[in-house]
């Protein structure tokens, strides 16, 4: 493996599995948080007719966390510019935080309105990220342009369930009109 037109040492191969296994973990622990919701109130739900088959996200957000972990790494990896570096590691730690408080308030809580208010600032913190990257890495940031298109289409996804299952409507799964 080349960095800046040099071979990295083999003792810092282990980088890049442990970005990629950092986010994994964080999107774990956030899916352990919410596994409850998940199984007995989201079937529940009124959906949308564009929302996505259950078995589709598990393997979209391995897929994601995964490039996350390598745009990550790529960005550890380059220390011509450490200020930038750091700015940038400190909005992907932001918006990873965020992310893995996602599925504790949608599922967990089983609100999809406390979703909404935590994916909104979300989305803008992963574009925060694109940008970030890029400017260090132009890989790293297309690494993260599948996850800024996931993140612009699950919160469209958690509008809608707001709006299909607000208090009062039919779809209501604590018992409105």
């Amino acid at each position: 493996m080349r960095s800046h037109g040099r071979i990295l040492p083999a003792a810092r191969l282990w980088e890049l599995p442990a970005a990629i296994v950092a986010c994994e973990l964080a999107g774990g622990l956030g899916a352990l948080a919410g596994r409850s919701g998940f199984r007995a109130w989201y079937p529940r739900l009124q959906k949308p007719a564009f929302a996505p088959p259950s078995s589709v996200f598990g393997p979209v957000w391995t897929t994601l966390y995964a490039l996350m972990g390598a745009a990550l790494y790529l960005i550890r990896r380059r220390p011509h510019d450490r200020a930038a570096s750091r700015s940038a590691q400190r909005l992907f730690a932001a918006q990873l935080g965020l992310n893995a408080a996602w599925t504790p308030l949608f599922f967990g809580r089983r609100s999809p309105l406390l979703g909404l208010l935590d994916i909104v600032p979300l989305l803008g913190l992963v574009a925060l990220t694109v940008r970030a990257f890029a400017r260090i890495s132009r890989l790293a940031a297309l690494l993260l342009v599948p996850y800024l298109l996931w993140v612009g289409f699950a919160t469209v996804l958690n509008a809608a369930f707001v709006w299909k299952n607000r208090p009062g409507s039919r779809g209501d799964p604590a018992g409105g009109a």
